[in-house]
């Protein structure tokens, strides 16, 4: 008997592992995982902010992704104008606004 090898390999027994079927399970499993975790919730809230943009209308007070509260005062195809304080509007690509706020949110803060 040599002595490095175990006794399990040394009568040449092949070690059984997972069968194709088991392998075609788990490989379902852990897609089924990453679409009900990772892929269906990400679709379901870019759904809902292309929605949201849509929807933008004059009067609409709105945050951008950075933080800016503002009211909307124009909207082009692809910018929106917002007055963020007395004679002063900017311009952002609508696709940075974030969220739409109730009405009187402004006023409430100022």
């Amino acid at each position: 008997m040599i002595p490095f090898i175990s006794p399990a390999f040394a009568d040449g027994a092949v070690p059984a592992g997972p069968s194709m079927m088991g392998q075609l399970i788990m490989l379902g499993g852990f897609v089924l995982i990453f679409w009900l975790l990772i892929w269906r919730p990400q679709s379901k809230r870019a759904k809902e902010h292309k929605n949201l943009i849509a929807g933008l209308n004059k009067g609409d007070e709105v945050v951008t992704t950075g933080g800016i509260l503002g009211k909307v005062t124009n909207s082009t195809e692809e910018f929106v104008t917002l007055q963020v304080a007395d004679n002063m509007e900017l311009n952002f690509q609508k696709a940075s606004v974030a969220a739409t706020l109730p009405k009187g949110t402004i006023k409430a803060i100022k």
